[in-house]
């Protein structure tokens, strides 16, 4: 910052400390699950479905299987996914009505 510069941001967000390597897990698998199932396709699906699926990829991880075998991407990305999808529809009102 030049001297005298100043920028008021103290108590906001920090994305700066947010891993790359999570955006871009999370990246991967919206992009895959948009290629098989289409832009958005999750909005429309009932979170229940999420929340199992979350187990089921933690599970497989927690049991020394990395990567899912359909889709090649490690079980985390997935449970990262269903987590990012559960909260967007707790925060929408849409689970846990």
């Amino acid at each position: 910052m030049t001297e005298g510069a100043k920028k008021y941001d103290s108590g906001k967000l920090r994305y700066d400390l947010v891993p790359t390597s999570s955006i871009e897990a999370l990246a991967e698998g919206l992009t895959m699950g948009a290629v098989k199932y289409g832009d958005n396709n999750w909005q429309g699906i009932d979170p229940e479905r999420y929340y199992a699926a979350l187990f089921r990829h933690l599970i497989a991880w927690r049991k020394g299987e990395v990567n899912d075998p359909e889709s090649g991407l490690n079980h985390l990305k997935h449970v990262l996914v269903n987590t990012a999808f559960l909260l967007e529809l707790t925060d929408k009102n849409k689970y846990n009505e």
